[in-house]
């Protein structure tokens, strides 16, 4: 979980308590100042996600290019000393 995951899971639950205060009191505004918080949560918790899955796919094409270069270079070494056994 990253800082917007947290920001936007705080926003949601706090703009639920504050959403139902406002249904228990009959108080509209705070009804609608909680809905707000809440649809506010639900958006930063979604970027943090969004950022992980960017995260993760960069650091998973990392490992995939390293593989692969050590793999070209293990091919041209082989090339370069056919008669050479692999360790």
């Amino acid at each position: 979980m990253n800082k917007d995951q947290a920001k936007g899971t705080i926003d949601e639950e706090a703009g639920s308590a504050k959403r139902k205060a406002g249904e228990l009191t009959g108080n509209t505004m705070l009804q609608v100042e909680g809905a707000v918080q809440q649809v506010k949560g639900k958006v930063e918790n979604a970027w943090g996600k969004a950022k992980d899955a960017v995260k993760d796919a960069n650091e998973e094409a990392a490992v995939e290019h390293q593989t692969r270069t050590e793999v070209a270079l293990e091919c041209a070494a082989a090339e370069d000393n056919p008669g050479k056994k692999r360790s």
